[in-house]
């Protein structure tokens, strides 16, 4: 039972993913992103992790497609790329490819080689807590900011669309 539904929450993950790949509607791409995160939060519990199954469904699937999906109504969607941005796309487009290439290539090699402590898998939500703000708080840290800056960023577009 446990191989049959980790490889049901598998396919559903990779056709959501697809789906958001596949999909040009930005409503739909935010709804197959919700289903990702959704089933990655049922892989986690098939892992014997609940607590990071439950922060990644609440936080994810929750709280910032709740953001995106705002975002999304909040963009003319209808006016497209002004020309001049499109320029830079060209350009940096294959620069961004050859990174996500690069990392692509080294989580690979990351995921076939053998952890080399078990404390993180041992450890209880305490333990998680006392490691993410010692160890982890720049990253931590870094992370909430990007959160504001898409608050932020959310509220400059609303207040440009409330002037027109």
């Amino acid at each position: 039972m446990g191989y049959f539904l980790f490889f049901l929450l598998a396919a559903m993950t990779v056709g959501a993913v697809l789906g958001m790949i596949i999909s040009k509607n930005q409503a739909y791409n935010a709804i197959f992103l919700i289903l990702a995160f959704a089933c990655m939060g049922g892989l986690f519990a098939l892992l014997e992790a609940p607590f990071i199954a439950v922060v990644q469904i609440i936080i994810y699937a929750g709280a910032i497609m709740v953001l995106f999906i705002f975002v999304v109504m909040m963009i003319n969607v209808h006016s497209g790329i002004p020309a001049e941005k499109k320029k830079w796309i060209i350009y940096l487009s294959p620069v961004l490819a050859v990174v996500l290439i690069i990392e692509l290539i080294l989580s690979i090699k990351g995921a076939f080689s053998l952890p080399v402590s078990t404390e993180i898998i041992k450890a209880g939500p305490t333990d998680l807590g006392r490691l993410l703000f010692t160890k982890y708080l720049y990253h931590f840290e870094i992370t909430s900011i990007l959160i504001i800056a898409a608050l932020v960023g959310a509220i400059v577009l609303v207040k440009k669309k409330e002037k027109k």
